[in-house]
């Protein structure tokens, strides 16, 4: 018969790097929790509520959320609404912008955003048009949309949704593969301006507009 000894060693064992990796996830873990439970933590901050792969969901740095946030309150004019469509970290530095002469509204599938209470509409582009009948079609100055894929079918469904919603200025922010049904179905142009994501993605991602922005 082994002693305790033998039996020891043959349970697996996690290698030193290993276990300094997982005990960093862990400490992060409980900070973000920490953080969130503080009296000092934002709801509004930008990673407050984390990606979902699953739903493809990648958030913008911190840089291209502000710079757009700026864009659309500039094009939204003085008390002038904005609609996010797939766009919640926009939405966020909206937000973080408290006091200024706007209003702003989350049209999003994942109900986690449901935190944000009236703002937020539980949207799904598969039913572009199934939307509150207090959403009154031309209604928001500008609407900035983000389709969750980069397929036509995708693209062609969200556009309904911002037509419906949009007085005339549009920012759409997709893949820089999707510029000519981007034309095709709302009529923008590509904008020199480069957004960046907080995770690199594999796909090249740009701006369309449909106005005179300041993102050229």
């Amino acid at each position: 018969k082994m002693d305790d000894d033998d039996d020891y060693d043959d349970i697996p064992q996690l290698s030193s790097h290993a276990l300094a990796a997982l005990q960093e996830f862990y400490l992060e873990q409980q900070h973000r929790e920490g953080m969130k439970t503080s009296q000092g933590f934002n709801q509004y901050s930008l990673g407050s509520i984390e990606e979902d792969w699953q739903l493809s969901q990648f958030w913008y740095s911190d840089e291209t959320a502000s710079c757009l946030a700026n864009e659309a309150v500039v094009a939204a004019g003085k008390g002038g609404r904005i609609a996010c469509v797939s766009a919640p970290s926009v939405y966020q530095k909206l937000k973080e912008q408290d006091g200024k002469d706007f209003s702003v509204c989350i049209l999003e599938y994942d109900r986690r955003f449901s935190v944000y209470g009236e703002e937020f509409i539980f949207y799904d582009y598969n039913h572009p048009l199934n939307l509150p009948e207090n959403l009154l079609p031309q209604s928001f100055d500008i609407v900035i949309a983000d389709p969750p894929y980069l397929s036509e079918e995708c693209l062609e469904k969200t556009a309904e949704t911002i037509k419906y919603l949009t007085k005339g200025k549009i920012l759409l922010c997709t893949g820089a593969i999707m510029e000519e049904q981007a034309a095709k179905h709302l009529g923008v142009k590509i904008c020199k301006f480069i957004p960046k994501h907080s995770r690199n993605l594999a796909n090249e991602f740009r701006c369309y507009v449909n106005y005179d922005s300041g993102l050229n």
